[in-house]
């Protein structure tokens, strides 16, 4: 019954559903005047026959008639009678077989249906619901996001303002809210003033409307917001938001670190205060062909390596963990750690031909720019000649062969391939693998779903846009507790579980019960970089931890309380 009232009420809501129950109920109404007129003319034809019938026995008549049944079982002798029972036989077909049908459904069953599953998706959140975050719509950055926020087991709610969009999210099992995106009432509805985030990720006018929104509701809820445009930050600033991210920007920058094929020092992709997580290429050392027992690196230079890289898949690094000329040393260290291991291979092999980066749109000029403040110099394929600004920028289309060797694709030791379009990356880096087979190849993702194609082209290493985003906005929900390494790999900060707490970490068996790998522990001593396997984890300390994305999951199933 409470549903039922429910539903009445959200149909009685929409003033079209109030119009067409109008129309119905005239319909109604004229269908019934004509029984009656048709039960009257029926008693007085039958008494000029000289019969006599009850009332009840003259509606009976008439629907029986207008309803095509025709028992038989009364009927006129005369000719008059019959051609009145012609006239209710026609107007009978026209409006209960016709008229009816088509208008109850048309005023009255379809919109009550639309109103029975737009009740399904909800217009507000209970009273006590706090701590949750709010998404303002349902693209790859939200999806990445809500995937994290449910690892973590974070409260989040996806406000649509289309009710044919909420019941599609609603049938993919997410928690939805109907709602106008510049209402200030949804947000109160939303519970905004207790809510841990609003993050919006449309265009900056959307951003912009949805951060000066919210910000009316509550003036201390963080709002996270995506710029396309460099002048929109300042704008989305003053309209409230807390943090304004440049995906384009920081995707550039992202691609940009990753290219450590020009020599064999370590690349730092990931920094937690002073715990360092690099790279190194292993290429024309002399780690090719030795096992990580066998090179002793903690003996050295205190550094353990946490995994490697071959082509494009991370692995656990274990002391049987072969070297080839394809592996790229994922280290946690310090910076002095990190120094001494330079010391040992910056004398291997260098490069400095230039990088080639193709597509210079906001992607690859931000990816140029962090070559540039590298001090690495780089050439890039533009199809669209408008954006040639020097000659460093070559202007052609990167699927032809000659313009590639013009840019240098048969000596460089990098690629980094910057287009928004999935499909093509997959092509240029099929090509561009089989122009150089030991080229680093860089690419970006626009969708999730197509990095582990990229892999599997030939992609050394893959960034997704939406992972990154869904990271940044995580960690100002977390504080930073999680850092993006690569599509698929991270390093997380914990405090110490208790079913892991006062044990070393040969018995906790962590690597070889979830996959992940203990990097470094931050207790009262201070930091513990790459503890040995005897060290134990103390109570009110925290541990990093890094590992994939499976792996992560494991764990947390686990050990997380």
């Amino acid at each position: 019954m409470k549903s039922f009232t429910t539903l009445y009420l959200h149909f009685m809501r929409n003033r079209a559903s109030r119009r067409n129950l109008r129309v119905l109920t005239q319909f109604a109404l004229l269908m019934f005047g004509m029984i009656a007129i048709y039960s009257v003319i029926f008693h007085h034809l039958m008494a000029w026959e000289g019969r006599r019938f009850s009332w009840i026995t003259g509606i009976y008549w008439t629907l029986t008639v207008m309803s095509t049944l025709g028992f038989g079982d009364i009927t006129f002798h005369t000719d008059l009678g019959r051609l009145f029972s012609m006239v209710v036989l026609m107007s009978g077909t026209l409006f209960m077989l016709i008229l009816l049908p088509f208008t109850f459904i048309q005023f009255f069953y379809a919109p009550w249906m639309q109103a029975q599953e737009a009740a399904r998706a909800p217009r507000q959140l209970p009273a006590n619901t706090e701590g949750h975050v709010i998404v303002t719509d349902y693209g790859p950055v939200e999806a990445a996001l809500i995937k994290r926020l449910t690892q973590f087991k974070y409260p989040y709610v996806i406000l649509v303002s289309d009710v044919a969009e909420a019941l599609r999210l609603h049938d993919l099992d997410l928690k939805v809210v109907v709602g106008e995106l510049d209402d200030p009432e949804t947000y109160r509805l939303l519970r905004t003033e207790t809510a841990a985030l609003v993050a919006t990720i449309g265009t900056d006018v959307i951003n912009t409307n949805v951060a000066f929104t919210a910000r009316e509701v509550s003036e201390t809820v963080p709002i996270v917001a995506t710029a396309a445009n460099v002048a929109s930050v300042d704008i989305l600033e003053l309209a409230g938001c807390t943090r304004v991210l440049e995906l384009a920007e920081m995707m550039g920058r992202s691609l940009a670190r990753r290219v450590i094929g020009r020599d064999a020092k370590t690349h730092v992709i990931g920094q937690f205060d002073d715990l360092l997580i690099a790279e190194a290429s292993a290429a024309r050392t002399p780690l090719v062909g030795r096992t990580l027992r066998d090179i002793r690196l903690r003996d050295h230079v205190n550094l353990s390596v946490s995994g490697v890289w071959e082509r494009g898949r991370y692995q656990n690094a274990g002391p049987d963990t072969l070297i080839t000329e394809n592996t790229i040393l994922v280290m946690a260290g310090t910076r002095e750690q990190l120094d001494e291991y330079d010391s040992l291979f910056c004398i291997y092999h260098f490069s400095n031909v230039p990088i080639v980066i193709i597509g210079f749109g906001r992607v690859g000029s931000a990816t140029a720019r962090g070559l540039e403040q590298q001090g690495i110099d780089f050439r890039v394929v533009e199809k669209d000649e408008r954006r040639k600004h020097d000659d460093r920028v070559i202007v052609g289309d990167a699927a032809d062969l000659e313009i590639l060797k013009q840019a240098g694709i048969m000596e460089t030791s990098a690629v980094v391939i910057t287009t928004h379009d999935d499909a093509l990356n997959v092509y240029l880096t099929l090509y561009c693998r089989r122009l150089h087979a030991d080229v680093q190849i860089i690419s970006r993702a626009t969708h999730e779903r197509n990095i582990h194609t990229l892999h599997r082209a030939g992609a050394d290493f893959v960034i997704s846009e939406s992972s990154m985003g869904a990271n940044v906005i995580f960690n100002l929900l977390r504080r930073s507790d999680v850092l993006l390494l690569a599509e698929g790999l991270d390093v997380f900060k914990v405090h110490v579980p208790s079913s892991l707490a006062g044990k070393t970490l040969v018995e906790n068996a962590v690597r070889q019960r979830t996959g992940c790998s203990v990097i470094a522990i931050q207790g009262d001593e201070g930091l513990l970089v790459n503890p040995d396997p005897d060290t134990k984890l103390p109570a009110n300390a925290e541990m990093f931890v890094i590992g994939t994305e499976e792996s992560q999951q494991r764990f947390l199933d686990l050990h997380l309380d």
